[in-house]
């Protein structure tokens, strides 16, 4: 029987080029399957060696929802290492919205949304988010020095990214800005595009991405719901779902693409332990269904397309044929479309 995977993280920073100080610099951390202490350095300073039987080893970069600390997902990343990754997430406290004659700026925790690339006559001209590029190359330096040295597979990268960090993943992972993107996955993201930024009501921003996608969202997402006035639409309209939409006429065509509904799962769902103080998870009614299992079925799903895309992995590749046809409980529907 082999041993349970030791998990532990080390941190770095990276610096955001065109962000004015202080909101300049994203906190990174990068959580590693690791060799138990062998030395008293090791256990007096809690920094432990990269385990070098699984590398080298590809890299997972979360990207989190707007003022959700990375700590939320830190269940995911641990999971993610589990099964096989390094995973990354970073908080960055950055412009939210620019100052206008309605009133100051406001910063906060953000996946990092590039205001300037957004709006109608910019976007598709650059990533909507320009962290992710300086937090890559913090994580390469990682692998240059230090416990993780020699060991990281920098040219093989999935993204899971919630809420608006799945939206600028599904709209920055074009193989012209980041060509090591070998798979994107998301929950409660769309591309309808915020009437506040220029856009016409009910307004689909096409994505770059042409490797592997899977958007998951829940049955009970509040959040999405209740943001409908920002796209010029009606929450109550039965077409209003902009997920699914996305998955339907977002994507390109000739991509891989997942549409996985957990069942009464709520926006926040993905971020574990929710900070009732923070983000907007106010919106939504508490799920009837089982957190702890649908997040379970989640971070299994999540897995297994990043292993099979990411990876290479065989038996994840056949664990996914098996998703659509004969889905668990917490799963209502799961689609694909190649």
């Amino acid at each position: 029987m082999s041993r349970p995977v030791l998990v532990r993280a080390v941190r770095t920073a990276a610096r955001i080029p065109g962000a004015a100080a202080p909101y300049d610099t994203a906190h990174v951390t990068v959580r590693y399957p690791a060799l138990p202490a062998s030395t008293t350095a090791e256990r007096m300073s809690g920094r432990l060696p990269a385990d070098p039987a699984g590398a080298p080893y590809p890299l997972v970069v979360v990207l989190s929802g707007v003022n959700v600390a990375a700590d939320a997902y830190a269940w995911l990343a641990v999971r993610l290492v589990e099964e096989g990754f390094v995973a990354v997430t970073y908080d960055w406290v950055g412009e939210l919205f620019p100052a206008s004659k309605h009133g100051p700026g406001e910063q906060g925790l953000t996946p990092g949304v590039d205001l300037s690339v957004v709006g109608p006559d910019t976007y598709g001209t650059a990533p909507t988010t320009q962290a992710l590029r300086p937090v890559l190359y913090a994580v390469a330096a990682l692998g240059e020095s230090g416990p993780l040295e020699g060991l990281l597979d920098v040219g093989a990268v999935g993204l899971f990214g919630h809420s608006a960090g799945g939206t600028v993943a599904l709209q920055s992972a074009s193989p012209q800005w980041f060509p090591e993107v070998r798979a994107v996955t998301t929950y409660g993201a769309h591309t309808m595009a915020s009437q506040m930024l220029g856009h016409p009501p009910s307004t689909l921003l096409p994505t770059p991405v042409t490797v592997p996608a899977m958007l998951l969202a829940g049955t009970a997402d509040g959040v999405v719901a209740a943001s409908a006035v920002r796209y010029g639409e009606d929450p109550e309209a039965p077409g209003h779902d902009p997920v699914t939409a996305t998955w339907e006429r977002a994507l390109p065509a000739t991509a891989e693409a997942w549409l996985v509904q957990l069942a009464d799962a709520t926006h926040l769902l993905a971020a574990h332990p929710e900070d009732p103080t923070t983000a907007r998870g106010f919106l939504e009614d508490p799920s009837t269904g089982d957190a702890d299992a649908l997040r379970e079925v989640l971070a299994a799903t999540v897995s297994t397309f990043l292993r099979a895309h990411v990876r290479g992995d065989a038996e994840a590749k056949n664990a996914l044929e098996l998703l659509a046809e004969q889905p668990v409980p917490e799963i209502a529907a799961a689609r694909r479309r190649e």
